[in-house]
């Protein structure tokens, strides 16, 4: 198995992910914010398209920890992984920051998304 750490971003709003590429598949744990926590997984698995069998779709399963909102981007970065890379793909994030505003909410979108263009371009390079 190979591992990998990523991070993104300042504190509060910093992002952490840890990468386990085993065999096929992938591990990520995404996390950050003032408490790491689980708080959402998600399951990608690839398909073929509905629209066209020749392009890759995936399905998402989803479990969520009561009162976590989490399963918005645990789901959405296990799609998107297991689409563009054929993979099952295992998602789980944890990020809190107590009293969030709509700013730090963003901010925290912000360097989520800019960690999923981080793990692809990893994959990329090896």
């Amino acid at each position: 198995m190979k591992s990998f750490v990523l991070a993104s971003g300042e504190l509060p709003y910093m992002i952490s992910a840890y990468i386990i590429l085993c065999g096929d598949d992938m591990i990520i744990v995404i996390s950050g914010g003032e408490k790491e926590h689980v708080g959402a997984v998600a399951l990608g698995s690839p398909r073929p398209s509905l629209e066209n069998s020749k392009n890759i779709s995936s399905n998402a399963s989803l479990l969520c920890l009561l009162g976590h909102k989490d399963d918005i981007l645990a789901r959405e970065a296990a799609l998107r992984l297991s689409r563009k890379y054929n993979k099952n793909v295992v998602v789980t994030v944890g990020i809190h920051i107590d009293r969030a505003t709509g700013d730090d909410l963003k901010k925290v979108e912000k360097n989520f998304h800019v960690i999923l263009n981080m793990i692809e371009d990893m994959m990329v390079a090896i």
